[in-house]
Formats: structure tokens, sequence, C-alpha cells
């Protein structure tokens, strides 16, 4: 749980970001008039919930990245399966085992109690995000605003985001299509430096890597018999970092080095032959200043990922569902 001081900061930050208006496009002060006490609710929303989850930081920006990774960043992932209208990006199997949607709930009916019908969905997971990390120890950044919560879900885009078991030259590919690069790509990785994994992405680099007889060899050997006892049951979680579990640091970069990548993907920017992403890991390793200073930049530029021009929008009542017809505002 974050320090009162901590979280004084964290309300002075976000404070600042809501000094002025314009309406234009995505910027910091969308709700200046209009919700003034955003920032604030959702600061008490995601500490009250840090009190009782240490993982709940992690959900929710996991939340905000397999959002806009689907048809960008439309509060789509939450929405629930509605037969012959949505088929639910919950229903991907890259979304397996999400969570964090209870937590949503609570900060969109606390929104709502305040500023009824205004703040979207989406623009309450990108909040959600800035607040979670600063509550952990990392980063603030300037959190841009007006997003609109899509009608509409993309399962087959949600089946499409990126594996804990794929290649570097897949990930980069997947990062480059949305204009995210290398360094995007790795500074991103970096949220693994908090939050738990189920064993089940992970176990296959124990004994049989990819049909050759013989362990990941990129996976540290006293490690690797770690996680092998640590994991009783294919759904067991782990820690993404074994050192400092729910802290947002530079812990996860120093892990790659120690061959102590959680996932494949993890190790991939690290251990592959020649790779450009190598040198940003080591980077980040020797500085957490520098991650900090590029997770902010990295998370603006993915936060800007937009749905397709003419996707029907509104602003959600709430999160999981469709505004009734009778009671949807400015449906686009």
């Amino acid at each position: 749980m974050a320090s009162p001081k901590l979280a004084a900061f964290v309300v002075a930050a976000v404070g600042l970001m809501l000094a002025g208006a314009s309406h234009a496009q995505l910027n910091p002060f969308f709700y200046t008039f209009t919700c003034p006490q955003l920032p604030f609710i959702v600061l008490n929303q995601v500490s009250t919930a840090l009190e009782t989850d240490d993982r709940a930081a992690a959900k929710l920006i996991r939340l905000h990245f397999h959002d806009c990774f689907a048809n960008g960043c439309d509060g789509s992932v939450l929405l629930e399966n509605v037969p012959d209208v949505i088929d639910s990006e919950l229903n991907a199997g890259a979304n397996n085992g999400i969570q964090g949607l209870d937590i949503v709930d609570n900060i969109k009916a606390a929104v709502e109690s305040s500023c009824p019908g205004v703040v979207s969905c989406a623009d309450i997971l990108a909040l959600a995000s800035q607040v979670s990390v600063v509550l952990s120890g990392g980063p603030a950044w300037v959190v841009l605003l007006g997003r609109r919560d899509s009608r509409v879900a993309n399962r087959a885009a949600a089946e499409d985001l990126p594996s804990p078991f794929e290649t570097l030259d897949i990930l980069k590919s997947k990062f480059k299509a949305f204009g995210l690069d290398s360094r995007d790509l790795v500074t991103l990785s970096g949220a693994h430096t908090f939050g738990r994994s189920r064993c089940f992405f992970f176990t296959g680099r124990f004994d049989n890597f990819n049909n050759t007889g013989l362990p990941d060899p990129t996976l540290d050997a006293a490690y690797r018999e770690q996680l092998r006892q640590a994991c009783t049951t294919p759904t067991t979680r782990v820690n993404f970092d074994p050192v400092t579990p729910d802290i947002f640091d530079k812990n996860y970069y120093t892990n790659l080095q120690n061959l102590k990548g959680l996932l494949q993907s993890d190790q991939e920017l690290f251990s592959t032959p020649g790779a450009d992403t190598t040198a940003i890991v080591n980077e980040f390793a020797a500085s957490q200043l520098r991650f900090f200073i590029q997770f902010g930049n990295s998370m603006i530029k993915l936060g800007n990922l937009m749905p397709p021009p003419g996707t029907p929008s509104e602003v959600r009542l709430k999160c999981r569902l469709l505004n009734p017809s009778s009671a949807a505002r400015d449906v686009m």
C-alpha cells in the first residue's frame, strides 16, 4: 500500500494535468470542467483495491494493454458476451484468466456517482494504469484523455495479441503493426516487473523446449528448478520478479541478464542472438531513470492507439455492457 506522501504526490501530479481544457483530440484536460475530481476518484479506488489485492495494479495495466492491442484503446476488452450482439474479447485465448474487471466496476461506479454519463471506461483504464504504476513505485506520465467506448468488440484481434510463446521476430512484427518499435517493445514488456503468471505459460521451457528434448537453454537452471517446485498445478501463479514482485522497478531487466525471465517472450528480448533489443535491456538494467522516462513515453504511444474510423461508440454507463438504446449517450 502506498504511503500518504506518495498518494499526495499522485493527487498533485494528476491534478496538474487538469489545469485547462480542450476537446479537439486526446488531451490531459478533457474532464477539467465535466469531472474535475476524476483523478482523485481513480486514486482512491486503486489504493483501496491494493489494500486487499497485491496484484490489483498489474491486473489493471494488463487490461489496458489488452484493450489497446485489440481495436485500439476503446474499452472493448471489458465487454461481456451477448449472443448475436457481442462476441466478447474476454473469450479469446489471449484473455484467458484476465482479471481486474471487478476493480474497474468499482472505479466506474464511483465515477458515475460523481460525474454520471461523462467518463469513458477506456479512459478509466488509461488513468488507472498510470495510478497503478505510481502507487507501486513507478513513474508518472501525462495521461491523455477523451477516448470513447466502442459498441463493438473484436475477438479476432484479441486472439492475435502478443503471446508468451512467441519469438522476438513475431513480437516485433506485432508491435510494429501498431507503430511501436523495438524500444517500445522492451519498455512495455517491463510491466512484467510486477504481477504474476500462471505456470502453464512457461512450464514448456522446463524439459522439452520446442521439441528439443532439452530445457530452454536461456532459462537459468537453478531458477528453473525453483519454478518447477513452485508450479504445483498448471494454474498456480508465480511472481514475474522473484525479488520485488509487487514493486515497479528495473529488476525485470536485471532478471533477463541473469537468465531469469519468466516467459519465453521476456527472455527473447535479451537472449536472441544479434537482436537490437539486447542493448536496450542492458540500458534499462543499468538505469532505472532511463526505464521510467521511456515507460511513460511508450505508455502515451500505446494509449494513442485508436479504433478504426467509423467505429460506433458511446460513453458506457456500465463497463461490461452496452448502453440500452434509450440511454445511449452521443453514439457516433
